[in-house]
């Protein structure tokens, strides 16, 4: 499953404190039909039907099937650049 980096929690909390208690940060993913992942991140009020969740102290990450798949041993980062922030994915380990 996804994990998140200490610095990440904090951004995700912070980002989504606006949409209430059971926001989070959404990640889809598409094919691009040359074997590629698009994804695509968003804020959203709660998960969507079938979404997997990623809860770690309090920040929450909603993934739908194929981006939990694509996903699963990724580790996610985020870094600041002034008034924007950069996700970043990593390998687990």
């Amino acid at each position: 499953m996804l994990v998140l980096t200490d610095q990440a929690k904090e951004v995700i909390k912070g980002i989504v404190e606006e949409v209430g208690p059971d926001g989070g940060l959404r990640i889809t993913a598409t094919g691009q039909g040359n074997g590629d992942t698009a994804l695509e991140f968003d804020i959203a009020e709660a998960p969507d039907t079938g979404d997997a969740v990623v809860d770690e102290d309090g920040a929450k990450v909603f993934l739908d099937g194929a981006a939990a798949t694509a996903l699963a041993d990724k580790t996610l980062d985020v870094e600041e650049h002034g008034d924007h922030f950069h996700f970043s994915l990593a390998e687990q380990g």
